[in-house]
């Protein structure tokens, strides 16, 4: 099999909903490999502690890929302790310029409780607006469902279950099986 036939890994849903002096990251657990379900219980949201300092990361693409860019962030914000804007567009400029880091296929939403980012690899740090932000496969429909609550009474846990819900109601590469972080 040629590597263009090869269908790879494939589909992720991942949000980040910022609302009542939360935020909370949100990923499923499926780990697709064409058009089977390869694994449904998959972590694809993490703590991390890098210097004393706490965030939480979400990754979709290829999760070895997404563990290299953690590593990355994880030092970047030990040489910068507290600052995860600058943490994260230093990781998005080696992202960018790297050759090594030009060939990984991930993308990021990182949060410290205070600043929500979508890192990419095309070097792009975004702050989302109304203070949603998604990705992956499911991404756009997570993202319009939280968004369509965000003026609602639900505090941001249950806003990103229930995008997560109809995220995976929807799109064939998300499941249900939820891993939840609020920081």
């Amino acid at each position: 099999m040629a590597d263009s036939d090869f269908p790879g890994w494939h589909g992720t849903t991942i949000i980040g909903v910022k609302k009542g002096g939360q935020v909370v990251v949100a990923g499923d657990g499926q780990v697709s490999l064409g058009q089977t379900v390869i694994k449904g219980t998959a972590r694809k949201v993490r703590r991390l502690s890098p210097g004393g300092f706490e965030i939480v990361a979400g990754f979709a693409g290829s999760t070895a890929d997404a563990f290299t860019l953690l590593e990355r962030l994880e030092v970047k914000l030990e040489a910068t302790p507290g600052q995860l804007a600058r943490a994260s567009v230093e990781l998005a400029k080696d992202w960018r310029t790297d050759k090594y880091l030009q060939k990984l296929e991930a993308m990021l939403i990182v949060t410290d409780g205070k600043d929500l980012f979508v890192i990419t690899g095309a070097g792009d740090v975004l702050e989302p607006e109304h203070n949603v932000a998604a990705i992956g496969s499911g991404g756009n429909f997570a993202l319009a469902a939280a968004r369509a609550m965000m003026d609602g009474d639900k505090p941001a846990e249950d806003v990103a279950r229930e995008a997560m819900a109809i995220a995976a109601d929807i799109c064939v590469y998300t499941n249900g099986n939820l891993t939840v972080e609020t920081i």
